[in-house]
């Protein structure tokens, strides 16, 4: 388990210029739409731990649907273990910009988002930390091929509370891209940014996809 979550964790990293693509408008908005009589570190954080909560329930539900998918249908772990470690591979090659596959994981999740993401408006302005926290909440469930990749660990760890842990990790490992962000810090955003740091990112995520596929086979046969 312990192995696991710092993977996530790593992944949440690297992952880094492809979380600011995906969120850095609505982190601009989130800044924007705040009360100046707020200090924005304060909403900011209370956004993130936001998303990261749902990252984390999402990884709850994921795990807990892989243990009845173990215990009830008889279904290996390594089977899922091997799900997950495909999904790392396409997330690299999504990551690195090679291949695209994951767009259509995430157009999958886009039917859920057009149901939750009209709650966001009731919470704009952010004027408190709690609106801010609950709007954080919302936007953790945007499709995101980088979400979904790691949710199959979730899924593949077979345990609820593990499924989470393991998501917890990934969100605190976006933390320092999108708060970076969230802070105006423009050199190091535009570092992420490069395309040299993309295609680094995704190399990584592949390597380590293709480790934990040959780790999957080998506990499957």
């Amino acid at each position: 388990m312990e192995m696991d979550v710092i993977s996530a964790f790593i992944v949440g990293l690297a992952g880094a210029g492809h979380c600011i693509a995906m969120c850095g408008g609505i982190t601009s908005m989130l800044t924007q739409s705040i009360g100046r009589d707020k200090p924005p570190a304060t909403l900011i954080i209370s956004y993130n731990l936001g998303r990261i909560f749902s990252y984390t329930i999402a990884g709850v539900i994921a795990g807990f649907t892989g243990s009845l998918a173990a215990k009830s249908i008889g279904l290996p772990i390594a089977v899922l273990q091997l799900i997950a470690a495909v999904f790392l591979i396409l997330l690299g090659l999504y990551v690195g910009q090679w291949l695209f596959l994951l767009h259509r994981v995430e157009a999958m999740g886009k039917h859920l988002w057009r149901h939750i993401q009209p709650f966001s408006k009731r919470f704009l302005p952010v004027m408190s930390s709690a609106q801010a926290l609950a709007l954080g909440a919302i936007w953790g469930w945007l499709p995101c091929g980088l979400v979904y990749s790691t949710l199959t660990w979730s899924m593949a760890s077979g345990d609820a509370l593990q499924g989470g842990a393991i998501m917890l990790a990934f969100g605190l490992g976006t933390l320092p891209a999108l708060f970076t962000l969230s802070v105006s810090f423009s050199w190091l955003t535009d570092q992420l940014r490069k395309h040299w740091v993309k295609k680094a990112s995704g190399g990584f995520l592949l390597i380590y996809g293709i480790y934990s596929l040959n780790i999957a086979l080998k506990n499957l046969f």
